[in-house]
C-alpha cells in the first residue's frame, strides 16, 4: 500500500517517490485503482477520507457535472447520526459496487458487439453493412446481369 503523508503546510507527500504530490495526482491514484493512506505526518492519523471528501469536493465545484445533486447531500446529512447511519454505508457501497460491476458487463458487451471497440473495424462493418443493403434494393447492383443502357437514338 503507497503511503502519503500530509504535513502542517498542508502538503501532501509520497512516500514511495519520494516527492510532493497534489490532490490531482491523487485523484489519479484513484482512477487507476491503486491503494493508498494517508497519513499525518505527526500523528500517523489516517487522513484518507478527510481527502477523499476534498477530491470530491473540488470535482463538484469545478463542474465536471455534479454527481450529489442538492437533495442527495441534504438526504445524506439527515442520516448522521441516525440509527440506520451504518446500514446506509453499507447500502450505498454495495450499491455503488453493484452498478459499478454491472457498467462492465455492459461495457463488455459493447466491445464485443463491436469488435474490441476499433472505430475502423466499426465503420468498415457499417460500410459494408450499408453496401449489402443498397445492392439488395438496387436492381443494378454490382450482381446485376442487365447489359448496360444504350444511349437513346436522336
Amino acid at each position: 500500500m503507497r503511503i502519503l503523508r500530509k504535513y502542517t503546510n498542508r502538503r501532501l507527500y509520497d512516500t514511495s517517490r519520494s516527492c510532493y504530490v497534489t490532490l490531482e495526482d491523487v485523484k489519479e491514484l484513484v482512477l487507476s485503482g491503486e491503494t493508498f493512506q494517508v497519513q499525518d505526518s505527526k500523528t500517523g492519523q489516517d487522513l484518507t477520507r478527510n481527502i477523499l471528501l476534498q477530491i470530491i469536493a473540488e470535482q463538484e465545484a469545478e463542474g465536471h457535472g455534479t454527481l450529489l445533486t442538492n437533495q442527495v447531500l441534504q438526504q445524506l446529512i439527515r442520516f448522521y447520526g441516525d440509527p440506520m447511519q451504518g446500514m446506509m454505508s453499507q447500502y450505498l457501497e454495495q450499491s455503488i459496487s453493484a452498478f459499478l460491476d454491472h457498467q462492465d458487463r455492459i461495457r463488455d458487451q459493447m466491445k464485443t458487439m463491436m469488435g474490441a471497440a476499433n472505430p475502423l473495424t466499426m465503420m468498415t462493418r457499417m460500410a459494408d453493412q450499408n453496401m449489402a443493403m443498397w445492392n439488395m434494393f438496387n436492381p443494378a447492383g454490382p450482381d446485376a446481369e442487365e447489359e448496360p443502357r444504350k444511349p437513346a437514338e436522336e
